[in-house]
């Protein structure tokens, strides 16, 4: 071991103090720091790094990420996107299908999967269109993009309106092991919304964006996974009326799991409702007893998995007033602290529960069962991040590492922040060691 690195006095999900041995790409021991005496005349590794108390979790897994690349290197590009989701403590994004051209066929997933691959570590995960350019009303080669590794489907941006065409990609992917990841919004219901239908419509005139345009598709949605045995996945999750049909599908035994956004979480509509279009977003900010409702259906396991839904966009997209305005806000950089301050209660954060909706949840739910048991213990591969509890993180767009300004958190300090993400041993963000 004498490349090996002791990492001392972390804390393995904000637990009890250890010693963490990293070995190349391994985590070659976790030892209580009473033995460490024993442990440093035995091993003698390289470098001895102080952890002083920092929280090490597994590096989390992003099944909702849009890169940008190929069509829109003018708000992100895979580069960038690669090293904000490295800096957020990601080893695992899915790139949506949302491109130009759109993620649709076996050749398009290839180029982004080797145009990743050769500029960062982060893994990524190339989503496949679930239909031919995201027109909804031709099913694409599910087959063929199976074949080619999607594990995840998704037209996200647009709704797969077509019952038909939906139950048909239901029972397609369900043959490769795949999941269909629904982008909620009834047309005829929402498909002109700007903003939530209530107080934030009728305070600033913008057009309606009704409760009903999800929950009706996912309770749609819902019956036709249990009708095919396809695998739904239902992005960013917005409504407590969502969350009462997602608990009754979840009750009836119906292969149905659903995502929550960071800001779905964290703001409410009060802050749309001022009108700036930094906090436009699809589905739009809810009330805040629909925050309420998300973050309680994140601790009682009713919501899956936290998916950023990281939307770059240039700045004079969201300066043009807002109904002309761009929908989204990034979130690969500001995911961990804003879950984290969800999260907190009496001072404490429960670190088990953030890891189980930012990495294992996650990582089952995009058909990858390999990372999901990678956890922090011996003979696990060293893919970390470490986390400090302390922090005093002021957000500041300009020094983040997306190439997009548009985060919604712009000067909101929080006391948690990601000091260091290991990849297979490597570091990839941060300079701990």
């Amino acid at each position: 071991m004498n490349g090996a690195v002791l990492v001392t006095g972390v804390r393995p999900y904000g637990e009890a103090p250890c010693d963490l041995l990293i070995d190349g790409s391994v985590i070659a021991g976790v030892f209580d720091v009473a033995l460490r005496p024993l442990v440093l005349s035995r091993v003698q590794p390289a470098r001895v790094v102080e952890g002083d108390g920092l929280i090490v979790l597994p590096a989390f897994v992003d099944l909702h990420t849009h890169l940008r690349e190929p069509g829109g290197s003018d708000q992100e590009t895979i580069a960038t996107g690669l090293a904000a989701a490295a800096a957020g403590g990601f080893a695992d994004v899915f790139a949506m299908a949302n491109t130009d051209p759109v993620t649709d066929t076996p050749e398009r997933v290839a180029w982004i999967r080797d145009q990743a691959a050769a500029v960062s570590r982060v893994r990524t995960h190339p989503v496949g269109a679930v239909t031919v350019g995201l027109g909804g009303a031709q099913l694409a080669p599910i087959a063929e993009l199976a074949d080619a590794g999607v594990t995840l489907f998704s037209d996200d941006g647009r709704c797969v309106d077509d019952a038909g065409l939906m139950a048909a990609a239901l029972s397609e992917a369900a043959e490769h092991g795949a999941a269909i990841a629904q982008h909620a919004q009834a047309h005829a219901l929402a498909g002109a919304g700007q903003i939530n239908a209530g107080f934030a419509s009728e305070r600033t005139g913008f057009a309606p964006w009704p409760v009903a345009g999800e929950a009706a598709v996912v309770a749609r949605d819902a019956v036709l996974a249990a009708e095919t045995e396809g695998h739904l996945h239902v992005c960013h999750v917005s409504t407590a009326r969502t969350l009462e049909v997602v608990r009754q599908a979840k009750a009836l035994g119906w292969p149905v799991t659903v995502e929550a956004t960071p800001h779905h979480l964290m703001l409410s509509d009060d802050l749309a409702a001022l009108g700036a279009p930094l906090f436009k977003v699809n589905p739009p900010l809810r009330s805040r007893a629909d925050v309420a409702a998300l973050r309680r259906a994140v601790v009682d396991g009713t919501v899956d998995s936290i998916g950023t839904d990281h939307a770059p966009h240039t700045v004079a997209a969201k300066q043009c007033g807002w109904p002309l305005a761009a929908f989204g806000m990034t979130g690969l950089e500001t995911a961990l602290p804003v879950v984290a301050s969800v999260l907190e209660r009496d001072g404490e954060v429960d670190w088990r529960l953030l890891n189980r909706v930012m990495h294992d949840q996650p990582a089952r739910i995009g058909g990858l069962p390999e990372v999901a048991d990678q956890q922090v213990r011996a003979g696990d591969e060293a893919t970390l991040v470490f986390v400090d509890d302390r922090a005093e993180l002021t957000v500041n767009a300009a020094r983040q590492r997306t190439k997009a300004l548009n985060t919604p958190f712009q000067g909101v300090t929080f006391r948690f922040a990601v000091v260091s993400t290991l990849i297979a041993g490597r570091q990839v963000h941060g300079d701990l060691l």
